[in-house]
């Protein structure tokens, strides 16, 4: 992808399984959100070519963008510190039921179709490992008093609400301890253990996943589990290209 100052990233090869942990490693403005991005269909390449569950890119970008979520992306998904975290939950029970249910769906009773968008939100608050009678205030709790493993949490619940084939994770260890950390690569691998592919970025990468990594100024290639070459570079980051599509994320673009 290049944009005005540059190359986003290119030379980019990976090859990775439904259900894999993939990492985007390198230092901040690497290109790394950018790639991120384009892999989820919500920023158009340059030039190349990618598949992402038998859906060409970039000819298919709407149809990624259904099949993929983003968790925290910071100036595209992020969360509303005046918001609890309820309200954030319902306001995402919400926009699935309006714009991601099949039209069939609209039919049931409305009792039924509650008790099945709060069966989702049940299921991806266990799959996120938050539990909200252990908040300050539980349900009630505002964004701005999470903690920042808390705050990923909830980001990736509301993401795995619309039930997707991939999940995208920015900026996954940033501001973490070492024991916080650990228990995000750990949430993030149950995830990926449960089926859903997560491509997570971050400054370091931990052993045995998917690695690719970018530079400002050469190619490095990956060590993760690949099967195939896994190699990028990048330059400036420009991610203000495209960003109104991956707003629309939120339901408040």
């Amino acid at each position: 992808m290049k944009g005005p100052r540059g190359w986003s990233f290119r030379g980019v090869a990976v090859d990775a399984r439904a259900g894999s942990l993939v990492t985007i490693e390198g230092p901040s403005g690497s290109g790394r959100t950018c790639l991120l991005l384009a892999l989820t269909g919500r920023m158009r390449p340059t030039e190349g070519r990618a598949e992402v569950g038998g859906l060409a890119l970039p000819r298919r970008m709407a149809a990624v963008r259904r099949i993929s979520a983003l968790g925290p992306v910071p100036g595209v998904s992020d969360l509303d510190p005046a918001l609890t975290v309820a309200e954030h939950l319902r306001e995402r029970a919400l926009l699935q039921r309006r714009f991601d249910g099949s039209p069939l769906a609209l039919l049931r009773p409305r009792r039924e179709r509650a008790a099945a968008s709060r069966a989702r939100v049940e299921a991806a608050l266990g799959a996120a490992g938050l539990d909200l009678d252990a908040l300050p205030k539980a349900g009630r709790t505002s964004v701005r008093d999470l903690e920042r493993l808390e705050a990923l949490r909830l980001s990736i619940a509301l993401a795995l609400i619309g039930e997707p084939r991939l999940l995208a994770v920015d900026d996954a260890d940033l501001k973490l301890s070492d024991t916080d950390r650990a228990e995000a690569w750990a949430l993030l691998r149950s995830i990926a253990d449960g089926g859903t592919t997560v491509l997570a970025v971050c400054s370091e990468a931990p052993g045995g996943t998917v690695a690719i990594r970018t530079t400002a100024s050469e190619t490095e290639t990956g060590t993760g589990t690949a099967t195939a070459d896994e190699t990028g570079t990048a330059d400036e980051t420009d991610t203000e290209k495209g960003a109104a599509d991956a707003l629309a994320e939120t339901g408040r673009a």
